[in-house]
């Protein structure tokens, strides 16, 4: 019997539609029950709603999940019309509505090493993923094994001082053109994109990096660290931007280390931290639970 719910309660969620809709700007009264009387108008079911406002700045941030199963498609511009009209209009709210009508498709930048994308395509054959990754793309040709093994394409662009402006727009040609990629994740690919590449994806590019307590940066930042005897070591998913690995950070975790630890040691710590945490980035992002203002992420639970 037990078998059979599951069963039956698998196939229910899979018959439901569901949309977000994320809403950011001042804080007033009625914004949340303006969005769920609206929904409720066109027969749309809540399933998951929260909200946080940040006292300081006055700033309101809501995230909701709802089905629209019963939803016809006039409805649903019916419903994007009143959105316009009675939230962002008479409310003078920012407001985000996605039907989530299509898997996203990522593409994934890699170097040398191979940690994180072992992670992330793992986690995409096994489904835990919802997206499509089409392609891989690095500028050397060290982990095509690894793509292989999955049956991704894995494209190589190598890069130097003297081409990265010609190859970069080789990479957007094939990532927009070709495979229609919506977003990149630099799964510790070790060249700085350039102004024009990031434009192309505005907010919709995650990178990961060690954060270690104090920082350390340089070829070596383990060694540093171990030299210094740190006590903390950890790692940052963030979406890129020109100001070099300070974009809004969008996860983030820690492990306490010792004295006890070599350099490989605190290597494999770190390396275990920056898969977790790009996943979990990834996983936010795909789901639409992050609502980026300013230089800030603010990130709704799963």
């Amino acid at each position: 019997s037990d078998v059979k719910i599951k069963i039956l309660s698998l196939m229910s969620s899979k018959l439901l539609k569901k949309a977000t809709l994320r809403v950011y700007g001042l804080d007033q009264k009625g914004i949340v029950a303006k969005c769920s009387q609206l929904l409720d108008q066109y027969g749309c079911s809540i399933m998951k709603s929260e909200q946080w406002t940040n006292v300081r700045e006055n700033m309101f941030f809501q995230r909701i999940l709802f089905d629209y199963s019963t939803v016809s498609s006039t409805d649903k511009e019916c419903i994007e019309h009143a959105i316009s009209n009675r939230v962002q209009k008479e409310l003078n709210m920012n407001c985000e509505l996605s039907w989530r009508t299509r898997k996203q498709r990522v593409a994934i930048m890699v170097s040398k090493y191979d940690h994180c994308l072992w992670e992330l395509l793992l986690r995409y054959r096994s489904g835990e993923l919802h997206c499509d990754i089409p392609v891989v793309l690095s500028n050397h040709p060290n982990l095509k094994p690894v793509c292989d093994t999955f049956g991704i394409p894995f494209e190589v662009f190598p890069i130097t001082h003297e081409n990265k402006l010609q190859q970069e727009h080789r990479e957007i040609e094939l990532l927009k053109g070709k495979h229609e990629v919506d977003m990149v994740v630099l799964a510790r690919y070790m060249q700085v994109k350039t102004q024009g590449f990031l434009n192309e994806f505005p907010n919709r590019i995650l990178n990961i990096h060690h954060s270690f307590l104090p920082a350390f940066t340089g070829a070596k930042p383990y060694r540093a660290a171990h030299d210094r005897g740190v006590k903390l070591i950890g790692a940052t998913a963030h979406y890129a931007t020109d100001d070099l690995d300070e974009g809004p950070i969008i996860e983030q975790d820690v492990i306490r280390v010792s004295h006890r630890d070599d350099i490989e040691s605190l290597q494999l710590k770190g390396q275990i931290l920056e898969r977790n945490v790009l996943v979990r980035a990834l996983e936010a992002h795909l789901d639409e639970r992050v609502i980026l203002h300013n230089t800030k992420c603010v990130v709704f639970g799963d």
